[in-house]
């Protein structure tokens, strides 16, 4: 995953955008880039780092005004890592481009493939460089036509923004998989991953941007066109929104895809408590992605809640990190617990998900050593046996820890007492109505062709 936010003019974009990718920060931690169109000029600013370390007040002076894209980024194949680093820049025969995208393409590699064959060198290893190929390489009189055949190529997950001809487009892919809203302040067009972007920045939500919807963004002016409506292999797909924003990456005061993220990891929790009930002393979560389900197990089971591991603030989100090597690192930096909370009690223990059981061995044996006397482990998702194309770093089921073990093998492997997962049907009451979803990390049904 990735974050992406766009402002289409406004005096203080830069420093609005500085805003903007804050509040997304949980999206990407790898690198923060934004770059700023005025006067048919593109100035830009791209380094490793969180927003605060990429970020100073001469790069907002210099990056100024106008329309203005910012990304925040988590890589799932990129290895070169400034190269790899978005928003893209360009300058083709039409101008300078620039272009910032959330998600993933499954054909990826072929798209790439034939366009080297054509002569074009790619500088990166990330999907969004292959549009800006097939946008140059489009015969078309406007950059929404020509970004609209590049899009006809591609197969995929995404939310895009992109910067030419003094326009800021905004697209989504045509299942609206990864989200993207829009959002006003002053007037202005705003564009964001998620509506917690637009809060900081005191900018009132509109709508979502629709599946296979392209917005010409330009100061006040919106105009908007559907490309895929007709006659096209990519007309009439289904709506599967991302499931895993819900479950884990969304953040709890976004608004997404009609629901409240708070809200849906409440009932979430509460369908856990009811289909997974357990004698126990305290609730905990696993902070931060954990806490609302925890608190709706608790309310649910009738049982005290208590705050019973403490995240260090200071470290990134552990799931998202590119290695194992920091992955491993990274848990041992980012929780501590409260041996007032667990000392001597029955513990259940609530957290999103499991992905590869790294996080989850390391917090039992946190709790163990704290005294906690039983550990239950509850899963507020269904086990994720399949790797997400779309942009989530599980790119193999080896991966996946529930693709390969049983349940008894999970519980014994982690070190707890029990373990249960929520069950799809859980899954679906908590998210009802519960059509237009991705599950493909859960089904094994994906919304788009593979291959």
């Amino acid at each position: 995953m990735c974050g992406i936010f766009g402002i289409a003019g406004h005096k203080e974009a830069a420093h609005l955008t500085y805003l903007g990718m804050h509040a997304l920060q949980h999206r990407g931690q790898q690198s923060a880039g934004m770059v700023v169109w005025e006067e048919a000029q593109i100035r830009e600013v791209v380094r490793r780092g969180l927003v605060v370390e990429a970020f100073d007040s001469q790069a907002l002076h210099y990056l100024g005004g106008g329309l203005t894209v910012g990304h925040v980024r988590y890589p799932k194949r990129e290895r070169r890592a400034l190269q790899s680093a978005q928003p893209l820049c360009v300058t083709y025969a039409k101008g300078p481009l620039g272009v910032a995208m959330d998600g993933a393409f499954v054909n990826y590699e072929e798209v790439r493939r034939q366009l080297e064959e054509k002569g074009a060198i790619f500088q990166s290893e990330t999907d969004a460089e292959a549009v800006m190929h097939l946008v140059a390489h489009a015969k078309a009189a406007t950059v929404e036509a020509s970004l609209a055949q590049a899009l006809g190529h591609l197969r995929g997950g995404y939310a895009m923004l992109l910067l030419a001809e003094g326009k800021l487009l905004a697209t989504r892919d045509v299942h609206g998989i990864r989200p993207l809203v829009l959002g006003k302040r002053d007037g202005i067009w705003v564009v964001a991953s998620e509506t917690t972007a637009l809060g900081l920045i005191e900018a009132s939500f509109v709508r979502e941007v629709e599946p296979g919807e392209i917005c010409i963004l330009q100061g006040e002016h919106l105009e908007s066109c559907f490309p895929f409506a007709n006659n096209s292999p990519l007309a009439k797909p289904r709506r599967a929104c991302c499931a895993f924003e819900h479950i884990y990456f969304a953040r709890l005061d976004s608004e997404m895809f009609g629901r409240s993220v708070h809200e849906a990891r409440k009932r979430m929790g509460a369908a856990l408590a009811k289909i997974h009930p357990v004698l126990a002393d305290v609730v905990i979560p696993v902070p931060d992605s954990g806490v609302a389900a925890a608190i709706g197990y608790a309310q649910a089971a009738q049982i005290p809640y208590e705050q019973g591991l403490i995240r260090s603030h200071y470290v990134g989100r552990t799931f998202i990190e590119p290695q194992q090597s920091i992955r491993n690192f990274g848990v041992k930096l980012k929780l501590s617990a409260v041996r007032s909370v667990l000392d001597g009690k029955r513990v259940v223990v609530v957290d999103d998900s499991i992905i590869r059981g790294t996080t989850s061995k390391k917090i039992v044996a946190l709790l163990r050593s704290v005294g906690a006397k039983e550990i239950h482990l509850r899963i507020a998702s269904p086990p994720v046996e399949w790797p997400c194309c779309y942009g989530i770093d599980t790119p193999s089921r080896a991966e996946l820890i529930s693709a390969s073990h049983s349940l008894e093998e999970i519980s014994t492997h982690i070190g707890v007492d029990t373990l249960a997962f929520l069950s799809p049907a859980g899954f679906k009451e908590a998210m009802h109505p519960a059509d237009g979803f991705c599950d493909a990390c859960v089904s094994g049904r994906y919304p788009t062709q593979l291959t």
